[in-house]
């Protein structure tokens, strides 16, 4: 079966043209679309749907760079052991430490300029993280694009913690 990447006929690389992946989903969707197949056999309207639903999964995987390059180490033989391998490096964990201790204070506190200022530096810190995954895996560097992408799965599951601190803090 052909991956992500083969589907939408493109490199197979962290760094992709966003324009091009829209336009290559586009163009699949548009030969798989149900709608066109409203009078074919239920076969047909089966393979149909299946490949509808492989487009908008490659899709969705290889817009979310987290999920591109999560996708990208394991088209490589990279396993993340992302359920049993919680190993961090020292100074990694103590700075997630001190961003949920700041995370606490200010919800404790209901301070949203302190939550919008520790979401601003994890946005930051996310396009760093992104930014040395896409070199790291770009240059052929898997093993160590392991690494960085586990740390990009951490500072991902930090911010989806902030967006909740808001969404609580604004009810």
């Amino acid at each position: 079966m052909q991956n992500h990447f083969d589907l939408f006929h493109l490199p197979q690389r962290f760094s992709i043209d966003a324009n091009a992946l829209d336009n290559a989903y586009r163009d699949v969707q548009g030969r798989v679309h149900p709608d066109r197949f409203a009078n074919a056999s239920e076969a047909e309207k089966r393979v149909a749907m299946q490949w509808a639903t492989r487009a908008n999964e490659a899709y969705q995987t290889l817009k979310n760079p987290f999920k591109r390059a999560a996708y990208l180490c394991e088209l490589n033989g990279i396993d993340l052991q992302t359920e049993s391998n919680t190993a961090m490096p020292r100074e990694f964990l103590m700075q997630q430490m001190e961003w949920r201790e700041a995370l606490e204070d200010a919800k404790l506190e209901k301070n949203i300029t302190a939550l919008e200022e520790l979401d601003a530096i994890l946005r930051d810190e996310r396009k760093r993280q992104e930014a040395l995954v896409g070199n790291l895996l770009d240059s052929g560097e898997f093993a160590e694009a392991g690494q960085a992408v586990r740390k990009l799965m951490f500072l991902e599951k930090f911010a989806d913690e902030i967006v909740h601190a808001f969404e609580v803090l604004e009810d």
